[in-house]
């Protein structure tokens, strides 16, 4: 089993390699072509993510390796005895700068297509025309989050704006409006939170999208009648953000893909799974607070999502004037944009 194991590495094309009580024992063609050795410690190389993958027992665990000069994002999964890690392949700067395009040309007639409805449906609607209303109001809000998302994802990990937080209450605040507003698709929404609060250094904004992403996903599973656990714990110098659905549970061969920018899986093509860019912002937002994300399934069914942030107070925060940061919502309500994919069409009617 451990040679088939070895010799499905040399099938990736991405550089990937084997390690076994912490040291590297095989490495694929790819990544023979990085300054990475067999025998040696894969410790060292861990830029974000040392606690965690050493708390690691199963499930998809992304995080930051340091390659030579380079910080490289990875995942890593279990098998027997053995992780394999799987390192992104540097998307060629054409294609992100293809999306970047996209989104930014998208940008200014979905904006004057808002205004137009808004005019359009600023007077008395009638009874058989609000539906029609609400369904292109949501629509609208679903292009927004998409073209935002493109935009994040062409970007990369963008550069933090950061300022000492209580994560606690920021959650706490997400999830307040996010549950009263999944009632409404008939799902429960529960928050346990820390005993006590922690500042660290936060970026408001990335972790809030980050947390609706995941709510996001974990609505588009999870049935009507079902339960959406969420949690914020602590252990040591981490905290833990996780989000737990009730569905079916993502399938053990598909989670390496969750993490890829265009996610183009054949096992999963379902209307619920778009292009992988909601994953892709919340590594992100993970990874700029010096955290990983760690897709699992502790129970017989559902999907836990982890993200971590590291503990850290010192002299980082940038202090700016929030009238010099563009909203990326264009001022509109994020929970509503955010979870627009699984909110019924009742939330989006015009009020008249």
């Amino acid at each position: 089993m451990e040679k088939e194991n070895l010799s499905i590495l040399e099938l990736i094309p991405n550089p990937g390699f084997c390690v076994r009580d912490n040291r590297i024992i095989k490495t694929n063609l790819e990544a023979k072509k990085l300054p990475l050795a067999e025998g040696e410690e894969i410790t060292p190389h861990l830029c974000t993510g040392q606690e965690e993958y050493a708390a690691f027992t199963g499930g998809c665990l992304t995080l930051t390796l340091r390659v030579g000069n380079a910080v490289r994002e990875a995942t890593v999964t279990r098998m027997g005895d053995m992780d394999v890690f799987l390192v992104e392949a540097q998307t060629e700067p054409g294609e992100l700068r293809a999306l970047a395009l996209a989104a930014r040309e998208l940008r200014g007639p979905l904006t004057a297509v808002m205004v137009g409805a808004s005019r359009l449906t600023a007077g008395e609607l009638r009874p058989e025309d609000r539906e029609a209303a609400a369904g292109m109001e949501r629509g609208l809000y679903q292009l927004l989050r998409l073209i935002g998302n493109m935009s994040d994802a062409a970007r990369g990990v963008p550069v933090p704006r950061m300022e000492m937080r209580d994560v606690d209450a920021l959650f706490r605040e997400v999830l307040e409006k996010a549950g009263c507003l999944a009632q409404f698709a008939g799902v429960r929404i529960t928050y346990a939170g820390l005993d006590h609060p922690v500042n660290t250094l936060a970026d408001s904004q990335a972790l809030e999208r980050a947390a609706l992403n995941m709510l996001s996903n974990a609505l588009k599973f999870t049935p009507a009648g079902g339960e959406i656990r969420v949690s914020l714990s602590r252990r040591g110098r981490i905290l833990c953000f996780s989000v737990s659905d009730s569905g079916p549970g993502i399938p053990e061969n598909v989670l390496p893909e969750l993490f890829r920018r265009y996610l183009r899986q054949p096992a999963i093509e379902d209307g619920r799974n778009g292009m992988g860019l909601g994953m892709v912002l919340i590594r992100a937002a993970a990874a700029a607070h010096g955290g990983t994300v760690l897709v699992d399934q502790p129970e017989d069914t559902g999907t836990r999502v982890t993200l971590t942030i590291a503990i850290r107070q010192g002299g980082e925060a940038m202090l700016r004037s929030d009238v010099l940061r563009v909203d990326y919502a264009g001022e509109r309500d994020h929970t509503m944009i955010e979870l627009s994919d699984v909110l019924p069409l009742s939330l989006y009617e015009i009020e008249n």
